[in-house]
């Protein structure tokens, strides 16, 4: 009987695990064709296999600009909300004051805010400070989404650290931000891994914000892949290259802290 719902497990998921990567393939397939082979055939391989269109990609600034943008402002905003979410979800997890919870559930509901509710206030108040068209305002525009997200995963991690470690630190004549940093962030590693990735992946596929605040300078390639049609129609297959390479950051970085991840969903915060 074990046996044999093993095997149905197990053909199960492997059905799952080809029906999730067959997008995938196909988009990386598409990378490797001519727009002409991709319109007139159907194949699982390409039949006049090229690189151009990456070759397009990695010379065209357009293109590569694009990716450099993105990769500027994700990083700004996963710094900033880090910083930001580790302070604050200490708070949260070692002290009681008046309203904390209802503090906290109001964290959460930003979170939940569809990103179209705050992009007029944005417009608005980045053309008035001069902001629109740069890193810093996709970053800062992020924050509002990414640091709910980072408190509310760190301080379930910093609430399964016993509060003896923290007395015992100052006991021994430890300051706070020595023991801060020394100490507990050290044991909450696995945490600020999993805030990280959350962070880095929301900033890189949101295109909305990232949209609307940038023109040229900052635009990131979320924003130029649906800038793909010309006269001669749409360019699929260097649509699927860049898609192609979208991909390889969020897998760079699930790599790094996979192990991570997998303690976040032990411990019910993932």
């Amino acid at each position: 009987m074990n046996a044999a719902r093993f095997r149905k497990r197990t053909v199960f998921l492997i059905v799952y695990i080809l029906f999730a990567l067959l997008p995938i393939y196909w988009m990386v397939n598409m990378s490797f064709k001519t727009n002409n082979e991709i319109l007139s055939s159907f194949s699982f391989f390409p039949q006049q296999f090229t690189w151009a269109n990456y070759k397009t990609i990695f010379t065209d600034a357009s293109w590569y600009s694009g990716y450099v943008n993105s990769l500027m402002y994700v990083a700004i905003n996963t710094v900033i909300s880090i910083a930001v979410a580790l302070p604050a979800a200490y708070a949260f997890s070692r002290y009681r004051f008046l309203g904390d919870k209802h503090v906290f559930f109001w964290l959460l509901t930003n979170r939940m805010t569809p990103p179209a509710v705050f992009l007029l206030p944005f417009f608005q108040l980045y053309s008035t400070l001069g902001l629109m068209d740069t890193h810093l305002a996709v970053a800062l525009a992020h924050l509002v989404f990414n640091v709910p997200l980072a408190v509310w995963i760190l301080e379930g991690f910093m609430s399964g650290v016993p509060r003896e470690i923290d007395e015992t630190a100052y006991v021994d004549g430890y300051s706070f931000p020595r023991f801060f940093l020394t100490i507990f962030i050290p044991l909450i590693k696995a945490g600020v891994g999993v805030a990280c990735f959350f962070c880095f992946m929301f900033s890189w596929v949101e295109l909305l914000l990232a949209r609307t605040l940038t023109s040229v300078n900052a635009k990131p390639i979320v924003a130029t892949m649906t800038r793909t049609v010309s006269a001669s129609g749409m360019d699929w297959a260097v649509l699927a290259a860049a898609g192609t390479l979208t991909i390889v950051p969020g897998a760079i970085v699930i790599w790094f802290v996979r192990h991570y991840i997998a303690k976040g969903f032990a411990m019910g915060r993932v």
